[in-house]
């Protein structure tokens, strides 16, 4: 069976939102026909502009996300990674009678390889061991996790978090000019939205047959912002963007203390947000604003 996967699991043990994860993140790129694979394990780091030079000779760049509220203005400049996923063509949810028939369960996990016909130890089967470990690990203090194998039952999570008659709306980085650049310094030219978002739901894609999200949320102060970005080569980015103001309960191990050189509840920690990422808020919380 071919399947391609196009995940990032950026987010699970890195990078958010609520500091629900570890000290890794995986990325697996699986190309159909010749099941030629790129599997990488890679530090997240990210940098003030002043230490670019620096950081570059140590990570990649490709996974640089963080950043702090006090750099969030316009004018500010700062090197991005934005991997060009197009959630259209990413794997899709199954209807939840569909996905509700085959066993999500890591126990299952011989069953599922039979299944979809993967050996057990070819990388489509470490990714999915992968996924179902994080949608079956502990979530931490104040977090409530579900993965999502349906879109019904995503909204049925969500509105269980923000509230069973919430109008619900949902977000997504947005890129307005098409190249094959991924990686380059990106300028804040406005905000184009801010969201006060005590209540919020962030769902990240994770790699697997079909469309899985890891949907999570923990009640604190975050701000949800719409900025429009420009390249160096003029690319164009309606970018989401999600601000932690509170990071007391973090653990001091979370790379982005690491990275931003602070300690929990210290600072703000911001990050960007993938194409095929979402971000669930209130409908009734959204404003315009052109101040951070």
């Amino acid at each position: 069976m071919g399947v391609k996967f196009v995940p990032w699991i950026l987010f699970l043990h890195l990078l958010v939102i609520l500091c629900s994860y570890g000290d890794q993140a995986r990325e697996f790129a699986l190309e159909d026909g010749d099941n030629k694979v790129s599997s990488n394990i890679k530090d997240i780091i990210h940098h003030d502009e002043h230490t670019h030079a620096h950081v570059m000779n140590h990570i990649d760049p490709s996974l640089m996300v963080f950043f702090t509220l006090k750099d969030f203005k316009a004018g500010k400049r700062m090197p991005i990674h934005f991997p060009k996923r197009d959630p259209e063509t990413s794997p899709k949810l199954w209807p939840k009678e569909q996905a509700d028939s085959i066993p999500f369960s890591l126990n299952q996990l011989p069953y599922l390889l039979k299944l979809f016909s993967f050996s057990p130890n070819s990388p489509q089967a470490i990714a999915m061991q992968s996924t179902l470990s994080e949608c079956e690990s502990k979530p931490i203090k104040g977090e409530i996790k579900f993965c999502a194998t349906s879109y019904e039952s995503m909204l049925e999570f969500t509105h269980r978090i923000i509230g069973l008659k919430s109008d619900l709306q949902s977000f997504a980085t947005l890129h307005q000019t098409k190249s094959s650049v991924t990686f380059q310094n990106y300028t804040i030219l406005d905000t184009l939205m801010k969201i006060e978002a005590p209540k919020m739901v962030a769902c990240h894609t994770m790699p697997y047959p079909y469309g899985i999200f890891y949907c999570h949320s923990q009640e604190s102060e975050n701000r949800v912002y719409r900025v429009l970005l420009e390249g160096d080569n003029e690319d164009k980015v309606e970018a989401m963007v999600v601000c932690h103001l509170d990071t007391s309960e973090w653990s001091p191990s979370h790379v982005s203390f690491q990275v931003l050189g602070v300690t929990p509840g210290t600072s703000s920690v911001c990050h960007f947000f993938p194409a095929d990422h979402l971000i669930w808020v209130p409908k009734m919380q959204i404003h315009g604003s052109l101040s951070l």
